[in-house]
């Protein structure tokens, strides 16, 4: 092999133009003897990382650096920050120690430093706790919120130069990104991150339609460019006659989202109207911000015929995370719709940027959104019981939620999630409140417990010193703060009804001359299959066990495992492992070579031979085969990434798999007879089921087929698509996307 010939030399003029490049990007932010620091920090890095390289074969010292530019230039942090993020592996990858960092660079770098080291281990590979540790880390973010923003800008770059990693890699991070750290990025009010981590994860997960889709751009940029000055021109003319200062630009949208809306409305690429929104950016005094956007919206709404039920106002009640800007949709000048979205230039930052442009601009930040939110985290973390993984969940909503506005009876605003019930209105007031409420009266009508808020609504909440909380509540509460305190009162009331029931079960228990011990205790916990002695004990008290149920257990001789159900250990996984008989010891084959492998096709995904997929070890149903694009895969994933398994299929044309096709097209005589006829006699393939909607003309049908593989399927779509009449045809996934029970 030939030997790698490096230059050192080279490296270190490109280290150092690096660095000069950080230094500009950081200029705006600089004190004095903050240059002295942030030299400090690099020389430490430099000599720490100096005999590392990354997986590309570059010096390891640029990913750090890298990601300092991100934090200084993309994100706007200050020298602080760009400390933290220089040194931001050296703790856990070096010698260097926080007792170092702390005689170095003072207690506050140490703490940000710790509290990157400890999240770093957040997505571990082996890691099967990584809810637990991203609770961790989330602690970390109420000490200080610089730890996420770095923590973002690390995964920002790594994701940006992944093309290096192995394809399990690949696929393990970006789901992640996509679960946790994109709604993170958006929560916090960074929209161009947020983007740009969706678009960059949809790269490795879904590589083909994201190449069409970024085809398709590059095709119609010439056009879209024409279009945007057409469009601009006169706008620009009637501002600057009006004395307003404007920057106008077409800014294109992110490809992440473009797939959402096909995917969303149905539709191919060519009915994605809105590829582009229009940006008109103005330089206004604060005192004039208001005014003056609405007097852009005057001239772009004169000039071109807006949509009435498209004016979004967020600038006289902004976003929790910040976010201002007024937006509305207008008929072009070629008769299309238009997004034109009007900010300030210091609006446009902080939708950039988020907080950290908040605390350039110095705005009463004690009352910022940003605090508000943290306390909730904090809220949230201190709740002591909640299991790690509802956490994730419960946080997860919390992170997608957009805002509405509720009045309390005195005109204080209180603000939710869209969604929200007069319930969490409720809990939101105080725990209490929430607790005893048996109804609410809405804008002075009575409404039941699971009415959905609108924006704007005046709510009193009516209590009762005899209510208490119920199992049904957690079906229609939506914010984390109403979840967790229904779910800790019913664990306080079934520990009460446990304790009767632990009396009752002993004496029964005697009855039967069966002695009451830990053992014994066990045993009934799984003989009736139930998680915890608790939920023994319950059911005894609530009489769902009883004395016959437990003659029976006495008579059956069954071995009962001693090892909860629900707990999939790591040595379980690996035996499993060690039992594929592949020819590549990692790679899960399937098709021939697997008679010895208890496996089956996920339901929520329909996977076909062709398509990419991976397998996920369950408890009880051996190994189940996902496609990569399912839409149970990033929750899989990300936190269950030790049960995992590389798959791959091996040719095989004898077997055939069920799949489902959507089909549209104008209603015509024997159409369904000309379909059928290129299913059954074209191409030999087998319907398990169709069934067909016609409505004013319209033909909508769904048939479940059965095929060998993509290209087998690719070749029938193609070949119905030939059918007179017809206008789409697309493979769907089963109804059933219910998420992957983990077990």
């Amino acid at each position: 092999m030939k030997e790698l010939v490096i230059d050192l030399e080279a490296e270190k003029a490109e280290i150092l133009k690096r660095y000069r490049a950080l230094l500009r990007a950081s200029k705006s932010t600089l004190q004095k003897g903050d240059k002295r620091m942030i030299r400090k920090a690099f020389e430490i890095a430099v000599e720490s990382h100096k005999d590392m390289r990354r997986k590309s074969g570059e010096p390891y010292i640029y990913h750090p650096i890298a990601v300092a530019q991100i934090a200084a230039e993309e994100i706007g942090l200050g020298t602080t920050s760009i400390v933290c993020a220089l040194l931001h592996d050296v703790v856990e990858d070096t010698d260097v120690t926080l007792d170092d960092i702390e005689r170095e660079f003072g207690k506050k770098v140490a703490k940000i430093i710790d509290g990157l080291t400890k999240i770093s281990g957040v997505f571990d590979t082996n890691s099967s706790l990584q809810a637990e540790n991203f609770r961790k880390m989330l602690l970390t973010l109420a000490d200080d919120v610089r730890v996420i923003l770095i923590k973002l800008a690390d995964r920002l770059h790594n994701m940006r130069t992944m093309e290096f990693m192995p394809r399990d890699k690949q696929l393990k991070l970006s789901s992640e990104t996509v679960y946790l750290y994109a709604p993170l990025a958006h929560r916090l009010g960074l929209y161009a991150i947020k983007s740009e981590l969706e678009d960059l994860s949809m790269k490795y997960m879904e590589r083909e339609t994201y190449q069409f889709i970024k085809k398709k751009l590059n095709e119609k940029k010439a056009e879209r460019e024409k279009f945007i000055a057409d469009f601009i021109g006169p706008v620009k003319k009637v501002l600057e006659e009006q004395g307003l200062h404007a920057d106008i630009f077409g800014r294109p949208k992110s490809i992440h989202s473009i797939w959402n809306k096909m995917k969303k409305k149905a539709i191919p690429f060519e009915e994605v109207y809105d590829l582009f929104a229009i940006r008109v950016i103005l330089d206004s005094p604060p005192e004039q911000e208001k005014s003056d956007s609405w007097k852009a919206y005057s001239i772009v709404t004169d000039l071109y015929r807006p949509n009435p039920d498209r004016l979004r106002d967020w600038i006289s009640s902004p976003k929790a995370n910040g976010y201002e800007s007024l937006h509305t949709t207008v008929m072009g000048p070629r008769g299309q719709w238009v997004e034109v979205q009007i900010r300030t230039k210091r609006m446009n930052e902080i939708a950039e940027k988020g907080f950290a442009a908040h605390w350039k601009y110095k705005e009463s930040s004690s009352d910022s959104g940003l605090d508000q939110w943290i306390n909730k985290v904090r809220e949230l973390l201190r709740n002591p019981d909640s299991n790690a993984l509802d956490f994730l969940d419960d946080f997860k909503m919390n992170l997608f939620s957009d805002e509405i506005f509720i009045f309390t009876p005195k005109g204080a605003l209180i603000q939710l999630p869209s969604n929200a019930t007069a319930l969490d209105f409720a809990f939101e007031i105080h725990s209490d409140v929430g607790a005893t409420c048996i109804g609410a009266k809405v804008n002075h009508k009575l409404v039941p417990l699971s009415y959905n808020l609108q924006n704007g609504d005046q709510v009193e909440i009516i209590t009762s010193s005899k209510q208490t909380p119920k199992e049904d509540w957690l079906n229609f509460v939506v914010t984390a703060k109403a979840k967790a305190k229904i779910k800790s009162s019913l664990k306080e009331e079934k520990r009460r009804i446990a304790e009767d029931g632990k009396e009752i079960l002993e004496r029964k228990l005697k009855s039967l001359k069966i002695t009451y011990n830990t053992d014994n205790i066990q045993k009934l916990t799984f003989y009736f299959k139930l998680p915890t002695s608790q939920d023994l004990f319950y059911n005894v008290a609530k009489g769902i066990i009883d004395l016959k149920d437990l003659k029976e257990y006495q008579a059956s001789e069954r071995v009962i495992e001693n090892k909860p159900q629900d707990k999939i250990e790591q040595e379980q996984v690996q035996s499993l492992l060690r039992n594929i008989k592949a020819k590549d010891s990692d790679i899960l084959l399937i098709g021939e070579d697997m008679q010895k492998i208890d496996y089956k096709l996920a339901s929520c995904c329909n996977p076909i031979p062709g398509d990419d997929v991976f397998g996920f070890i369950t408890v009880n149903e051996g190994i189940k085969i996902h496609r990569t694009n399912c839409p149970n895969a990033a929750k899989l994933m990300a936190n269950y990434g030790y049960r995992i398994v590389k798959a791959r299929w091996t040719t095989q044309h004898e077997l055939a798999f069920l799949t489902g096709l959507r089909i549209k097209g104008i209603d015509d005589v024997g159409l369904i007879n000309k379909l059928t006829t290129v299913i059954s006699n074209d191409f030999k393939v087998n319907m398990r089921s169709i069934t067909v909607d016609s409505d004013n003309g319209i033909f909508e049908g769904t048939i479940m087929v059965y095929v060998n593989d993509t290209e087998h399927l690719d070749n029938l779509i193609k070949k119905l698509k030939q059918v007179k009449g017809i206008t789409s045809v697309t493979r769907f996934d089963s109804a059933s996307a219910s998420f992957e029970k983990a077990s």
